[in-house]
């Protein structure tokens, strides 16, 4: 049951190109935003790692404003391949030693699906919140979703991930993060 578990000392959050070319072709670019900012959220007030990657910049944008203002103090890494785990990012992850990843982002059966591939094969656990994750069409979302969880993520949803994240209710952490969600 360990790989179910989740928890803040453990943890880096990786949102995936959530950008400003990609978000309007996106029929739940908003939600997806939304739920990121959500777990932004908690894992800046825990104190956990945050690493955000971008697509092909020069083409697709940087990350939308709306993300990206809630990014401060965490690292943006630009890439070129769907996978977000370049050269540069499995570095910064090898430096935070921790062995636990939350992914949001952008698109669920390419760039999320191939990062999250390459994380669980470098020997992490992957936990993607299917409530930040999106494609442009609902069968190329429920398909990466599929493959990822064949392969061993964890699908979950930010509302799971925070209460498990936060393990019981009555804290003044819970109440302040709790209202996140409502």
């Amino acid at each position: 049951m360990e790989k179910y578990c989740l928890n803040g000392e453990e943890a880096v959050l990786m949102a995936i190109d959530i950008q400003e070319r990609l978000v309007p072709s996106m029929k739940y670019g908003e939600k997806v935003i939304q739920n990121t900012n959500i777990l932004i959220s908690i894992m800046k007030k825990i104190g956990a790692p945050i690493i955000a990657t971008e697509q092909y910049p020069k083409g697709l944008g940087k990350t939308v404003s709306d993300v990206s203002s809630n990014l401060d103090g965490s690292s943006t890494f630009e890439k070129s391949t769907f996978s977000g785990c370049t050269s540069e990012v499995t570095s910064a992850l090898q430096v935070l030693g921790r062995k636990k990843i939350i992914i949001t982002g952008m698109e669920t059966h390419v760039c999320v699906f191939q990062t999250v591939r390459d994380l669980l094969s470098q020997g992490y656990q992957v936990f993607v919140a299917s409530d930040a994750v999106c494609s442009r069409t609902k069968e190329n979302y429920r398909n990466g979703l599929s493959l990822m969880s064949d392969m061993g993520a964890v699908i979950s949803n930010t509302e799971t991930l925070l209460f498990d994240i936060l393990k019981q209710s009555g804290t003044p952490l819970f109440k302040e993060l709790s209202k996140l969600i409502k």
